[in-house]
């Protein structure tokens, strides 16, 4: 899918001023509402990407707008869950990746208060081909939000970070404790609580499925 995603005061500027982002809008007119929404200077609106080939075009836009890009290898959910977070310095976020992880970053993105918007981007004729034969043709042109992809507000979102990314710490080890950095959201009450565990890796235990039992670590 195409995914553009912002935050909490990117929406509310647009219900004030009247202001709208369309994922299919130029970027240039994109990235000078962004700006104006969070009160900098366009060339220090930071756009997060995943750094593939497929985005080149979407980056010669960006920079000859003159906003700043940060790519990354990996990390789409996350990333696409930045501008929502508190205190963030990731103002917006594009760019084309998989449907499975769009609808785990709108059920994210829904609990922090801001927003997504997705089309469906097939890869190559085939696939489009297939989408139109399984029915799918009038959907192709269609824009989801994150309403349309994680629906109700009964829903509740939490992850452990593995790596570092934008929305978490990887794992760290100190001697015999690690130390993992998780996060618990609630949609309904936009609750969002950070969580940071010890984990004493001497009495940690797995269970093997060889014998169903639990063994040290």
């Amino acid at each position: 899918m195409s995914k553009l995603a912002y935050g909490p005061r990117v929406i509310q500027y647009m219900q004030k001023r009247g202001d709208s982002l369309h994922i299919d809008m130029p970027i240039s007119e994109m990235l000078a509402i962004v700006a104006r929404a969070v009160d900098k200077r366009l060339q220090d609106v930071s756009v997060m990407m995943l750094d593939r080939p497929r985005h080149k075009e979407i980056i010669e836009q960006i920079r000859a707008a003159g906003a700043s890009l940060r790519m990354i290898g990996d990390g789409d959910i996350a990333a696409a869950m930045a501008p929502s977070l508190p205190d963030s310095d990731v103002d917006l976020y594009m760019g084309i990746g998989g449907s499975p992880e769009a609808v785990l970053a709108a059920a994210g993105i829904k609990c922090l208060g801001g927003e997504m918007q997705c089309k469906m981007w097939p890869r190559d004729d085939k696939e489009r081909k297939k989408l139109i034969d399984d029915g799918w043709e009038k959907e192709l042109d269609r824009v989801f939000t994150a309403d349309d992809l994680a629906q109700g507000e009964n829903i509740v979102f939490c992850a452990t970070g593995i790596s570092d990314s934008a929305l978490l710490r990887g794992v760290k080890s100190e001697g015999t404790t690690a130390i993992t950095h998780s996060i618990l959201m609630r949609a309904k009450s936009k609750t969002v609580r950070m969580i940071r565990a010890l984990h004493n890796l001497q009495n940690k235990t797995i269970r093997l499925r060889s014998d169903n039992r639990e063994h040290l670590i």
